[in-house]
Protein backbone atom coordinates (compact mmCIF):
# COMPACT_ATOMS: atom_id res chain seq x y z
CA UNK A 1 0.00 0.00 0.00
CA UNK A 2 2.63 2.62 1.10
CA UNK A 3 4.67 1.83 -2.56
CA UNK A 4 1.72 3.19 -4.33
CA UNK A 5 1.03 6.53 -2.27
CA UNK A 6 3.02 8.72 -4.65
CA UNK A 7 1.06 6.99 -7.71
CA UNK A 8 -2.33 7.28 -5.34
CA UNK A 9 -1.87 11.23 -4.63
CA UNK A 10 -0.92 11.99 -8.55
CA UNK A 11 -3.67 10.16 -9.98
CA UNK A 12 -6.19 12.01 -7.38
CA UNK A 13 -5.87 15.10 -8.58
CA UNK A 14 -5.25 14.43 -12.17
CA UNK A 15 -8.61 16.00 -13.76
CA UNK A 16 -8.12 18.80 -10.75
CA UNK A 17 -11.57 20.62 -11.66
CA UNK A 18 -13.18 17.67 -10.35
CA UNK A 19 -11.06 16.53 -7.58
CA UNK A 20 -11.50 20.60 -6.23
CA UNK A 21 -15.30 20.42 -6.69
CA UNK A 22 -15.42 17.17 -5.17
CA UNK A 23 -12.91 17.98 -2.03
CA UNK A 24 -15.37 21.24 -1.55
CA UNK A 25 -18.50 19.31 -1.55
CA UNK A 26 -16.99 17.20 0.80
CA UNK A 27 -15.70 19.77 3.10
CA UNK A 28 -19.22 21.94 3.27
CA UNK A 29 -20.70 18.89 4.33
CA UNK A 30 -18.33 17.53 6.98
CA UNK A 31 -18.46 21.07 8.02
CA UNK A 32 -22.39 20.37 8.98
CA UNK A 33 -21.24 16.84 10.31
CA UNK A 34 -18.75 18.18 12.65
CA UNK A 35 -21.09 20.88 14.34
CA UNK A 36 -23.57 18.59 14.21
CA UNK A 37 -21.49 15.77 16.28
CA UNK A 38 -20.45 18.01 18.51
CA UNK A 39 -23.64 19.55 19.67
CA UNK A 40 -24.49 16.05 20.19
CA UNK A 41 -21.46 15.45 21.70
CA UNK A 42 -21.79 18.64 24.06
CA UNK A 43 -25.40 17.72 25.19
CA UNK A 44 -25.46 14.03 25.89
CA UNK A 45 -21.79 13.15 26.13
CA UNK A 46 -19.39 16.28 27.73
CA UNK A 47 -18.73 15.90 31.26
CA UNK A 48 -20.11 18.94 33.83
CA UNK A 49 -17.98 21.19 35.15
CA UNK A 50 -16.64 19.66 38.80
CA UNK A 51 -18.69 22.75 40.41
CA UNK A 52 -21.49 22.01 38.60
CA UNK A 53 -21.39 18.31 38.99
CA UNK A 54 -22.14 19.28 42.70
CA UNK A 55 -25.75 21.67 42.17
CA UNK A 56 -29.32 20.04 41.65
CA UNK A 57 -32.23 21.83 40.81
CA UNK A 58 -35.91 21.73 42.32
CA UNK A 59 -38.94 22.61 40.52
CA UNK A 60 -42.59 22.24 40.72
CA UNK A 61 -42.99 19.23 38.86
CA UNK A 62 -45.84 20.66 36.75
CA UNK A 63 -43.86 23.06 34.91
CA UNK A 64 -41.38 25.62 35.79
CA UNK A 65 -43.69 28.08 35.48
CA UNK A 66 -45.25 26.66 38.40
CA UNK A 67 -44.08 28.00 41.59
CA UNK A 68 -43.40 26.57 44.78
CA UNK A 69 -43.54 27.53 48.25
CA UNK A 70 -40.23 28.71 50.13
CA UNK A 71 -40.40 26.72 52.89
CA UNK A 72 -39.77 24.57 51.27
CA UNK A 73 -36.12 25.49 51.32
CA UNK A 74 -35.93 24.56 55.51
CA UNK A 75 -37.27 21.11 54.58
CA UNK A 76 -34.56 20.75 51.49
CA UNK A 77 -31.77 22.10 54.33
CA UNK A 78 -32.26 19.24 56.27
CA UNK A 79 -31.88 16.40 54.09
CA UNK A 80 -28.50 14.31 54.57
CA UNK A 81 -25.76 16.12 52.08
CA UNK A 82 -27.57 19.08 51.38
CA UNK A 83 -24.79 21.65 51.94
CA UNK A 84 -26.81 24.91 51.21
CA UNK A 85 -30.19 25.98 49.55
CA UNK A 86 -30.96 29.02 47.58
CA UNK A 87 -34.44 30.40 45.22
CA UNK A 88 -33.74 31.70 42.12
CA UNK A 89 -36.71 33.43 40.00
CA UNK A 90 -36.61 33.74 36.47
CA UNK A 91 -37.65 37.60 36.32
CA UNK A 92 -38.27 37.81 32.55
CA UNK A 93 -38.67 41.36 31.73
CA UNK A 94 -37.88 43.84 29.14
CA UNK A 95 -34.72 45.84 28.84
CA UNK A 96 -35.38 49.06 26.33
CA UNK A 97 -37.19 47.24 23.28
CA UNK A 98 -38.22 44.18 23.57
CA UNK A 99 -38.15 43.88 19.29
CA UNK A 100 -34.16 44.10 19.25
CA UNK A 101 -32.88 40.48 20.23
CA UNK A 102 -29.54 42.09 21.60
CA UNK A 103 -31.35 43.40 24.70
CA UNK A 104 -32.14 40.33 25.45
CA UNK A 105 -30.32 38.56 28.42
CA UNK A 106 -31.17 36.02 31.33
CA UNK A 107 -32.16 37.71 34.41
CA UNK A 108 -32.51 35.99 37.86
CA UNK A 109 -33.59 37.21 41.70
CA UNK A 110 -31.73 35.67 43.77
CA UNK A 111 -30.22 35.17 47.56
CA UNK A 112 -27.03 37.11 46.91
CA UNK A 113 -25.48 35.77 50.08
CA UNK A 114 -26.38 32.25 48.99
CA UNK A 115 -25.26 32.82 45.58
CA UNK A 116 -22.57 32.89 46.10
CA UNK A 117 -22.14 29.62 48.28
CA UNK A 118 -23.84 28.05 45.29
CA UNK A 119 -21.41 29.33 42.58
CA UNK A 120 -18.06 28.68 43.97
CA UNK A 121 -16.71 29.83 40.01
CA UNK A 122 -17.43 32.92 39.87
CA UNK A 123 -14.73 35.29 40.42
CA UNK A 124 -15.10 39.01 41.51
CA UNK A 125 -13.43 41.26 43.74
CA UNK A 126 -14.33 41.36 47.21
CA UNK A 127 -15.58 44.48 47.39
CA UNK A 128 -18.14 44.21 44.35
CA UNK A 129 -19.28 41.04 46.40
CA UNK A 130 -20.15 42.83 49.48
CA UNK A 131 -21.67 45.55 47.67
CA UNK A 132 -24.10 43.29 45.50
CA UNK A 133 -25.03 42.01 48.96
CA UNK A 134 -25.51 45.03 51.15
CA UNK A 135 -27.54 47.02 48.50
CA UNK A 136 -31.01 46.10 48.15
CA UNK A 137 -31.41 47.40 44.39
CA UNK A 138 -27.92 46.20 43.07
CA UNK A 139 -27.70 44.28 40.15
CA UNK A 140 -24.78 41.69 39.25
CA UNK A 141 -23.93 41.32 35.25
CA UNK A 142 -21.64 38.37 33.65
CA UNK A 143 -18.81 40.19 32.11
CA UNK A 144 -19.45 39.22 28.60
CA UNK A 145 -22.62 40.44 28.68
CA UNK A 146 -20.92 43.66 30.13
CA UNK A 147 -19.07 44.01 27.49
CA UNK A 148 -21.87 43.11 25.03
CA UNK A 149 -24.26 46.09 26.04
CA UNK A 150 -21.56 48.06 27.55
CA UNK A 151 -22.35 48.01 31.50
CA UNK A 152 -20.06 49.72 33.87
CA UNK A 153 -20.07 49.25 37.54
CA UNK A 154 -22.49 52.31 38.65
CA UNK A 155 -24.63 51.94 35.98
CA UNK A 156 -28.10 52.68 36.20
CA UNK A 157 -30.45 50.06 34.33
CA UNK A 158 -34.49 49.75 34.25
CA UNK A 159 -35.92 46.42 33.56
CA UNK A 160 -40.12 46.18 32.51
CA UNK A 161 -41.45 43.16 34.22
CA UNK A 162 -43.97 41.52 32.14
CA UNK A 163 -44.12 38.34 34.85
CA UNK A 164 -44.27 40.92 37.82
CA UNK A 165 -45.21 44.29 36.09
CA UNK A 166 -43.63 47.45 36.94
CA UNK A 167 -40.71 48.79 36.24
CA UNK A 168 -37.38 47.82 38.27
CA UNK A 169 -34.89 50.14 38.89
CA UNK A 170 -31.16 48.52 39.18
CA UNK A 171 -27.56 49.74 39.87
CA UNK A 172 -24.61 47.45 38.68
CA UNK A 173 -23.00 46.80 41.36
CA UNK A 174 -21.03 44.00 40.24
CA UNK A 175 -19.14 42.87 37.51
CA UNK A 176 -18.63 38.67 37.51
CA UNK A 177 -16.66 36.25 35.59
CA UNK A 178 -16.90 32.41 34.98
CA UNK A 179 -15.94 29.67 32.91
CA UNK A 180 -19.52 29.07 31.25
CA UNK A 181 -22.37 31.52 33.12
CA UNK A 182 -20.84 34.63 32.37
CA UNK A 183 -24.05 36.30 30.58
CA UNK A 184 -26.75 36.47 33.50
CA UNK A 185 -27.83 39.39 35.74
CA UNK A 186 -28.48 38.82 39.09
CA UNK A 187 -30.63 40.67 41.84
CA UNK A 188 -31.69 40.67 45.34
CA UNK A 189 -34.94 38.47 45.62
CA UNK A 190 -36.34 40.54 48.15
CA UNK A 191 -36.25 43.60 45.95
CA UNK A 192 -38.56 41.39 43.87
CA UNK A 193 -41.08 40.46 47.24
CA UNK A 194 -41.22 43.77 47.91
CA UNK A 195 -42.49 44.92 45.09
CA UNK A 196 -45.43 42.54 44.85
CA UNK A 197 -48.82 42.17 47.10
CA UNK A 198 -48.48 40.28 50.47
CA UNK A 199 -49.99 37.42 48.67
CA UNK A 200 -47.98 37.06 45.63
CA UNK A 201 -44.80 36.57 48.28
CA UNK A 202 -42.58 34.35 49.64
CA UNK A 203 -42.68 31.80 46.14
CA UNK A 204 -39.55 30.09 44.79
CA UNK A 205 -39.39 29.34 40.97
CA UNK A 206 -36.37 26.95 41.59
CA UNK A 207 -34.43 25.46 44.67
CA UNK A 208 -30.18 25.32 43.84
CA UNK A 209 -28.61 22.72 46.03
CA UNK A 210 -25.16 22.69 46.51
CA UNK A 211 -24.44 18.76 47.76
CA UNK A 212 -21.75 17.50 49.62
CA UNK A 213 -20.39 15.12 46.94
CA UNK A 214 -21.13 13.80 43.41
CA UNK A 215 -22.29 10.45 44.27
CA UNK A 216 -24.90 12.15 46.98
CA UNK A 217 -26.43 13.70 44.08
CA UNK A 218 -28.75 10.98 43.03
CA UNK A 219 -29.93 10.17 46.37
CA UNK A 220 -30.86 13.93 47.57
CA UNK A 221 -32.75 14.33 44.39
CA UNK A 222 -35.04 11.14 45.24
CA UNK A 223 -34.89 12.34 48.94
CA UNK A 224 -36.37 15.82 48.38
CA UNK A 225 -38.79 14.03 45.30
CA UNK A 226 -40.44 11.59 47.96
CA UNK A 227 -40.48 14.20 51.11
CA UNK A 228 -42.96 16.55 48.65
CA UNK A 229 -44.28 13.53 46.51
CA UNK A 230 -48.11 14.07 48.62
CA UNK A 231 -48.05 17.73 48.90
CA UNK A 232 -50.17 19.93 46.92
CA UNK A 233 -46.65 21.41 45.00
CA UNK A 234 -44.82 18.25 44.57
CA UNK A 235 -41.90 18.46 42.83
CA UNK A 236 -39.02 17.02 40.15
CA UNK A 237 -35.29 16.94 41.24
CA UNK A 238 -32.33 16.83 38.82
CA UNK A 239 -29.15 17.69 38.41
CA UNK A 240 -28.03 21.24 36.85
CA UNK A 241 -26.93 19.14 33.73
CA UNK A 242 -30.23 17.66 33.43
CA UNK A 243 -32.27 20.62 34.01
CA UNK A 244 -30.19 22.78 31.61
CA UNK A 245 -30.49 20.10 29.36
CA UNK A 246 -34.44 19.72 29.91
CA UNK A 247 -34.94 23.37 28.12
CA UNK A 248 -33.17 21.42 25.01
CA UNK A 249 -36.20 19.12 25.17
CA UNK A 250 -38.72 21.77 24.35
CA UNK A 251 -37.38 21.48 20.47
CA UNK A 252 -38.66 18.17 20.52
CA UNK A 253 -36.51 15.00 20.55
CA UNK A 254 -33.48 16.84 19.88
CA UNK A 255 -31.40 13.55 19.88
CA UNK A 256 -33.12 12.11 17.05
CA UNK A 257 -33.22 15.30 15.19
CA UNK A 258 -29.57 15.35 15.04
CA UNK A 259 -29.01 12.04 14.29
CA UNK A 260 -31.55 12.02 11.34
CA UNK A 261 -29.69 14.89 9.92
CA UNK A 262 -26.14 13.43 10.45
CA UNK A 263 -27.45 10.27 8.54
CA UNK A 264 -28.41 12.88 5.70
CA UNK A 265 -25.62 14.49 5.38
CA UNK A 266 -23.78 11.50 5.44
CA UNK A 267 -25.78 9.63 2.69
CA UNK A 268 -25.63 12.82 0.58
CA UNK A 269 -22.00 12.61 0.52
CA UNK A 270 -21.81 9.22 0.03
CA UNK A 271 -24.00 9.75 -3.47
CA UNK A 272 -21.37 12.96 -4.27
CA UNK A 273 -18.57 10.82 -3.92
CA UNK A 274 -19.65 7.56 -5.40
CA UNK A 275 -20.87 9.42 -8.34
CA UNK A 276 -17.45 11.08 -8.71
CA UNK A 277 -15.35 7.73 -8.54
CA UNK A 278 -17.80 6.02 -10.74
CA UNK A 279 -16.98 8.90 -13.71
CA UNK A 280 -13.33 9.00 -12.83
CA UNK A 281 -13.10 5.06 -13.29
CA UNK A 282 -15.20 4.96 -16.60
CA UNK A 283 -12.55 7.36 -17.85
CA UNK A 284 -9.74 5.17 -16.72
CA UNK A 285 -10.73 1.60 -18.00
CA UNK A 286 -7.86 1.47 -20.40
CA UNK A 287 -5.27 2.65 -18.38
CA UNK A 288 -6.24 -0.18 -16.17
CA UNK A 289 -5.77 -2.21 -18.67
CA UNK A 290 -2.45 -0.86 -19.31
CA UNK A 291 -1.75 -1.20 -15.65
CA UNK A 292 -2.45 -5.09 -15.81
CA UNK A 293 -0.23 -5.67 -19.24
CA UNK A 294 2.24 -4.02 -16.55
CA UNK A 295 2.50 -6.47 -14.14
CA UNK A 296 -0.34 -4.86 -11.84
CA UNK A 297 -2.62 -7.17 -9.90
CA UNK A 298 -6.14 -6.76 -9.58
CA UNK A 299 -5.88 -6.49 -5.69
CA UNK A 300 -3.36 -4.01 -6.45
CA UNK A 301 -5.39 -1.63 -8.65
CA UNK A 302 -8.28 -2.36 -5.79
CA UNK A 303 -5.65 -0.45 -3.01
CA UNK A 304 -5.28 2.39 -6.02
CA UNK A 305 -8.47 2.90 -6.69
CA UNK A 306 -9.62 2.86 -3.04
CA UNK A 307 -6.61 4.94 -2.25
CA UNK A 308 -7.45 7.12 -4.36
CA UNK A 309 -11.47 8.19 -3.33
CA UNK A 310 -10.04 7.62 0.56
CA UNK A 311 -7.34 10.42 -0.59
CA UNK A 312 -9.51 13.21 -1.47
CA UNK A 313 -12.19 12.13 0.88
CA UNK A 314 -9.65 12.62 3.49
CA UNK A 315 -8.64 15.80 2.67
CA UNK A 316 -12.64 17.17 2.15
CA UNK A 317 -12.37 15.80 5.85
CA UNK A 318 -9.63 17.54 7.13
CA UNK A 319 -10.38 20.96 5.45
CA UNK A 320 -14.75 19.79 6.78
CA UNK A 321 -13.03 19.53 10.48
CA UNK A 322 -11.29 23.43 10.27
CA UNK A 323 -14.26 24.60 8.94
CA UNK A 324 -16.30 23.41 11.63
CA UNK A 325 -14.11 24.20 14.75
CA UNK A 326 -14.30 27.67 13.07
CA UNK A 327 -17.86 27.67 13.36
CA UNK A 328 -18.18 26.27 16.67
CA UNK A 329 -15.60 28.85 17.84
CA UNK A 330 -18.03 31.34 16.02
CA UNK A 331 -20.73 29.80 18.37
CA UNK A 332 -19.13 30.54 21.76
CA UNK A 333 -19.15 33.78 21.40
CA UNK A 334 -22.87 34.28 20.52
CA UNK A 335 -25.20 34.80 23.48
CA UNK A 336 -26.47 31.69 24.25
CA UNK A 337 -29.45 30.65 26.72
CA UNK A 338 -28.15 26.62 26.52
CA UNK A 339 -25.15 26.79 28.80
CA UNK A 340 -23.35 24.29 26.65
CA UNK A 341 -23.53 26.14 23.26
CA UNK A 342 -20.96 27.74 25.65
CA UNK A 343 -18.53 25.19 25.66
CA UNK A 344 -19.36 23.72 21.99
CA UNK A 345 -15.85 23.10 20.42
CA UNK A 346 -14.53 19.96 17.92
CA UNK A 347 -13.41 17.77 20.53
CA UNK A 348 -10.75 15.11 19.51
CA UNK A 349 -13.03 12.27 19.72
CA UNK A 350 -15.64 13.95 17.38
CA UNK A 351 -12.76 15.58 14.80
CA UNK A 352 -11.86 11.53 14.87
CA UNK A 353 -15.06 10.61 14.05
CA UNK A 354 -15.49 12.96 11.39
CA UNK A 355 -12.20 11.77 9.39
CA UNK A 356 -13.03 8.04 9.93
CA UNK A 357 -16.35 8.74 8.21
CA UNK A 358 -14.67 10.89 5.37
CA UNK A 359 -12.82 7.88 5.36
CA UNK A 360 -15.48 5.63 5.21
CA UNK A 361 -17.30 7.11 2.64
CA UNK A 362 -14.18 7.25 0.20
CA UNK A 363 -14.12 3.18 0.16
CA UNK A 364 -17.56 2.48 0.55
CA UNK A 365 -18.13 5.08 -2.80
CA UNK A 366 -15.35 4.10 -4.56
CA UNK A 367 -15.91 0.05 -3.94
CA UNK A 368 -17.94 -0.97 -6.41
CA UNK A 369 -16.35 0.84 -9.29
CA UNK A 370 -13.09 -0.18 -7.98
CA UNK A 371 -13.88 -3.56 -7.77
CA UNK A 372 -15.35 -4.24 -11.35
CA UNK A 373 -12.42 -1.84 -12.90
CA UNK A 374 -10.00 -4.34 -11.20
CA UNK A 375 -11.29 -7.50 -12.15
CA UNK A 376 -12.16 -5.99 -15.83
CA UNK A 377 -9.91 -8.83 -18.31
CA UNK A 378 -6.98 -6.54 -20.21
CA UNK A 379 -8.64 -7.45 -23.34
CA UNK A 380 -12.20 -5.62 -22.40
CA UNK A 381 -10.34 -2.83 -21.24
CA UNK A 382 -8.46 -2.28 -24.15
CA UNK A 383 -11.60 -2.27 -26.12
CA UNK A 384 -13.37 -0.04 -23.91
CA UNK A 385 -14.08 3.27 -25.82
CA UNK A 386 -16.35 5.22 -23.16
Amino acid sequence: MLRYLPLIAKNALRNRRRSILTICSIAASLCLLGVLLAMYHAFYFSEPPAAQALRLVTRNKVSLTVTMPIFYRQRIQQVPGVVVVGVSQWFGGVYKDSRDQKNFFARFAVEPDRLFQLYSEFRLPEDQKQAFIRDRTAAMVGKKLAERMGFKLGDRLTLTGDIFPGNYDFTIRAIYDADENNESMYFNLDYLFESLPVGRRDFAGTFIILADSVDSVPRIARTIDDMFANSTAQTKTESERAFQLSFVSFLGNVKMFLLAICAAVTFTILLVSGNTMAMSVRERIREVGILKTLGFTPQAILVIILGEAAFISLIGGAIGCLLASGLCAGVRQMPAFILQLKTLSLVPPVAAACLFIALLIGVVSSLIPAWNASRTSILDSLRYSG
